[in-house]
């Protein structure tokens, strides 16, 4: 298949013909990840295990209420390779925790595999699953920030529905969904971030690129959270929800000694030409404007680190300065730089701000999302530097630290009220009418970067831009002829007889809407199983259009 790329012809001719490079400005592949807070009130010691399977199957019995495919697809675990480290092993399963073995299906305590539908694959190309204890959804595939904002707003959207429609069954009992990372008793859950970078690109390198940007990125992208340590071991407010559960610089765990930058290497794409960067080191975001930053950011950091011009920032304790830089809200903690001395993290954010502006002047890249990430990024740090409280109306931490932080006054309490831990928990409630995030939005005093008729059309069909398209087009229109799909596989059995047929879409930028022939558009009816003339001409009409993408006839 010929080679597709993000970047302009013109722009890559002005690159470094030496440093492989998969995106520009703040374009290349996304895909964000929420694991998802869940508590039945009236069942406190309900497992979260089956409360998330409920979850799951809750929504495929919506969408199929609704006449929409998706329960009769299965995930396609051959793709999985959990324990791959970028560094150039494999780890044993021996040793691997229970939670990083997600290439397989979800098992009882007794070892029983479970039969209710642990995976739901939507027909927005989005992944909705249990992921050990939490309702996950995997937005799909997305190529600039605020894609990457609309679906991962689609998938708030998507969980609350399923808990709405369990809710709405005679005598359920009451499910919560809360977006945040801990349940401030020991257990942190993540929001996680994956980025495709070169694999020509050493990973020795991106690693000691990336640890002094994700340390200091968290004065933008944290969520807030009430309590420090992680068993709460003090009272206070910090930036981060997920800065105290962090032990290692580098590494491929996810769940237990928590890397910095992991190391797991799984492209889910083209393994010779792209590397996928599994970033765990975010918070949850409920703000849109965090959200677009922290992709937009990172991008622009990703797209320097390929061509070898983002300045080296060498923290001398990366894991203690995560939680020394969270810890202080007042942003005037320094950490020491190998090099450069004691730095604030703003000062450290400001290297990292000024060399991407430097970078989009230096190519001439001026298309509007890059530019406006970049001035985002600088009037951000300026107001962090000199009224942070003006940016209550766009970033997470600070809105819920001005919103707590007056209550406290106002009411002479201290941090550790468990008033204020109930409203941190508020904060993060998906349910529209009782988050306090979402009251703040009613009111006007959160900014919103899109609407909610994109996030409702999000809910429903997939980026046009990536494979997302093929895939969650399939899903709606061919999915009772499909006998599995995962991120870059999807496996034909037309009218559920014959043979299985393969087909790899290893290529995220192949599969998209410009390349289809109308056979997937939105318009198009579902095609059931009835076979007749007319289905067996729409069936041969898909099995050539996925024709570049065939592994095998047979399965």
């Amino acid at each position: 298949m010929t080679q597709v790329s993000l970047i302009p012809e013109a722009l890559a001719a002005k690159f470094p013909a030496d440093r492989p490079t998969v995106g520009y400005g703040v374009h290349r592949v996304v895909g964000l990840e929420t694991e998802f807070g869940i508590h039945a009130p009236a069942h406190p010691e309900a497992s979260h295990s089956v409360m998330s399977l409920e979850l799951i199957n809750a929504y495929g019995h919506k969408l199929a209420q609704d006449g929409i495919n998706v329960a009769s697809t299965e995930w396609d675990y051959n793709e999985e390779s959990p324990l791959a480290d970028a560094r150039g092993w494999q780890m044993p399963r021996s040793i691997a925790h229970p939670t990083q073995l997600t290439d397989q299906a979800l098992v009882t305590a007794d070892g029983h595999e479970v039969h209710m539908l642990v995976n739901l694959i939507l027909p927005n190309g989005a992944r909705f699953y249990v992921d050990h204890a939490h309702p996950e959804y995997s937005s799909p595939e997305t190529t600039n920030p605020i894609d990457a904002v609309i679906w991962d707003q689609a998938g708030d959207r998507i969980a609350q529905q399923a808990a709405d429609h369990i809710a709405s069954q005679d005598g359920a009992a009451q499910i919560l969904l809360y977006k945040n990372n801990t349940d401030s008793k020991s257990v942190s859950y993540g929001a996680h971030e994956n980025y495709l970078v070169a694999r020509g690109l050493d990973f020795d390198e991106l690693a000691k690129h990336l640890l002094g940007f994700f340390t200091t990125r968290q004065i933008i992208t944290g969520a807030g959270r009430v309590g420090i340590g992680n068993l709460n071991q003090r009272a206070g407010f910090q930036i981060s929800q997920r800065a105290d559960f962090f032990e290692e610089q580098v590494g491929l765990e996810t769940t237990i000694r928590r890397p910095i930058v992991n190391t797991r290497d799984e492209p889910h794409a083209q393994p010779d030409t792209y590397r996928r960067l599994h970033v765990i080191i975010g918070d949850a975001n409920l703000s849109q404007y965090s959200t677009w930053l922290r992709v937009g950011m990172t991008s622009l950091v990703l797209s320097m680190i390929e061509l070898g011009e983002l300045p080296m920032i060498e923290l001398a304790e990366p894991v203690q300065a995560l939680q020394d830089i969270s810890h202080d809200p007042s942003l005037k903690t320094q950490v020491l730089v190998n090099g450069r001395g004691w730095m604030t993290a703003i000062e450290i954010q400001r290297i990292y701000q000024q060399a991407a502006q430097a970078y989009l002047d230096r190519y001439d890249i001026n298309d509007a999302q890059s530019r406006d990430v970049v001035n985002a990024w600088a009037e951000v740090l300026d107001l962090l530097e000199h009224d942070p409280a003006q940016l209550a109306d766009r970033l997470d931490w600070v809105a819920k630290y001005q919103l707590l932080n007056g209550m406290r006054q106002r009411h002479g309490l201290e941090w550790d009220n468990a008033k204020l831990a109930m409203l941190d928990l508020q904060w993060a409630d998906l349910r529209q009418d009782k988050g306090l995030y979402y009251t703040l939005v009613a009111r006007g005093a959160m900014r919103t970067l899109v609407s909610q008729d994109q996030i409702t059309h999000a809910m429903r069909l997939p980026p046009p831009t990536t494979r997302a398209w093929t895939r969650g087009r399939l899903i709606d229109r061919f999915g009772a002829h499909l006998a599995g799909v995962s991120w870059e596989s999807v496996l034909v059995k037309p009218f559920r007889s014959g043979p299985i047929h393969r087909y790899h879409l290893l290529e995220p930028l192949a599969g998209t809407r410009h390349d289809d022939n109308q056979l997937l558009a939105p318009d198009q009816p579902q095609l059931t199983l009835d076979d007749t003339t007319d289905s067996r001409n729409e069936i041969a009409a898909l099995l050539e259009l996925l024709k570049p993408y065939r592994v095998t006839g047979r399965h």
